[in-house]
């Protein structure tokens, strides 16, 4: 990247308001959480408990996920409902890790085996289990797991010419299969318990409020770092590319572009973000099951995005936040009606608002992350033509 696309770039997020409101609001989360849980006492109102550094940490980790939805959705028009499959896929890799760094402290003692494996007479680990007991190794599949998974059904679907609602349809068949796979006590992935009751990751305890702290931290960061990516990637000349398909698929490819390969690789680009979304959810949280392939979970990914705004980035963020904080809210007292409030607020957002929330912030304010070819490099549009800038 050379000097003068760095100075466009920080320029461009330094006019843009809602970029400077979000990595704001994330330096705040990042420095004021874990002051208010470990130097405020318990006893103040500020005080920040652990339940509720759960809490942000699992809406930091979601927004993360809604960031690689919107990212093919809002800006290729890929609508997957299937992403809660990369983002369980990332999460388990990370659970196999934790799993074995239980050793011999858990419930039977084996220093080998999970708890699950020696309650059903496995008498050795199985081979995709190999390296987990090493981080480096279980980084690199967090990685590697759901983006190789990506890179084979993208190859085949967009190949193919699959689009559209048959898409769709193709990856929400996905998640449900990978669902009932892990589901199976013979697959070696703990069946419907799945992993749970860790105790320390790299030697720390996941107990300690001073890790989570951390944890939180770490999520904040990465989620601010993915979005600057995001960013720049919708910003680029690909990016122009990719909205292009997003608008006209048929038109941008008689133009010459080869739009499989743009929408294979945004979309593994994606997927990869969700794994690395799953496998800061899991030490968080403290459990991964196969509940999270469940393909409601995929959908209620699309509604946070479109409750946010589709094709903002930070939009998205902030529907990931909002619905989550509902959901927390409404559950409390209303657990059964939760998801015909979800449906509801889906509906009434699709008719009411359908920029999202981000849709009532006035034009001006949001003109240079919606329009990307506001960019001092690359194509520019001048008396409703395509141009290049000089």
């Amino acid at each position: 990247m050379t000097t003068r696309r760095r100075y466009t770039l920080w320029v461009s997020a330094r006019r843009d308001p809602g970029t400077r409101w979000f990595l704001g609001g994330l330096v705040l989360i990042g420095v004021a959480v874990p002051v208010l849980n470990l130097a405020v006492p318990a006893s103040s109102p500020f005080h920040v408990s652990s339940y509720g550094l759960t809490l942000i940490g699992k809406y930091l980790c979601y927004a993360l996920l809604a960031l690689a939805v919107d990212l093919i959705w809002g800006y290729c028009g890929i609508l997957s409902l299937g992403h809660a499959a990369f983002f369980a896929l990332g999460g388990y890799a990370m659970g196999m890790y934790l799993m074995r760094e239980i050793g011999p402290r858990g419930v039977y003692g084996n220093p080998i085996l999970p708890d699950f494996m020696v309650f059903l007479n496995w008498k050795k680990l199985p081979w995709f289990w190999y390296g987990f007991n090493h981080f480096g190794f279980a980084l690199l599949m967090m990685l590697l797991a759901p983006g190789l998974l990506g890179l084979a059904f993208g190859w085949f679907a967009f190949r193919s010419r699959v689009t559209g609602v048959y898409l769709s349809i193709i990856t929400q068949a996905l998640t449900y299969a990978l669902m009932l796979a892990f589901f199976r006590n013979d697959t070696g992935f703990g069946g419907n318990n799945g992993f749970t009751d860790f105790k320390d990751i790299l030697g720390f305890d996941l107990r300690s409020d001073g890790v989570h702290d951390v944890l939180v931290v770490i999520s904040a960061v990465v989620l601010g770092v993915s979005y600057l990516v995001c960013r720049k990637i919708v910003a680029s000349r690909a990016g122009r590319v990719i909205q292009a398909i997003r608008d006209s698929e048929t038109r941008t490819r008689f133009l010459g572009y080869r739009v499989e390969s743009f929408k294979l690789w945004v979309f593994v680009f994606s997927t990869v973000l969700a794994g690395i979304a799953g496998a800061l959810y899991v030490p968080q949280i403290g459990i991964i099951n196969p509940s999270e392939f469940s393909p409601i979970n995929s959908i209620e990914v699309v509604i946070w995005v479109a409750v946010g705004g589709r094709g903002t980035l930070y939009g998205a963020v902030a529907g990931a936040f909002l619905v989550n904080y509902a959901k927390t809210l409404f559950t409390t007292s209303f657990p059964d009606a939760w998801y015909y409030a979800l449906g509801a607020l889906f509906v009434l957002v699709t008719l009411l608002l359908p920029r999202g929330i981000i849709g009532l912030i006035p034009n001006r304010a949001r003109t240079r992350e919606a329009d990307p070819s506001s960019s001092r490099e690359g194509v520019g549009i001048k008396d409703g033509r395509y141009q290049p800038h000089s």
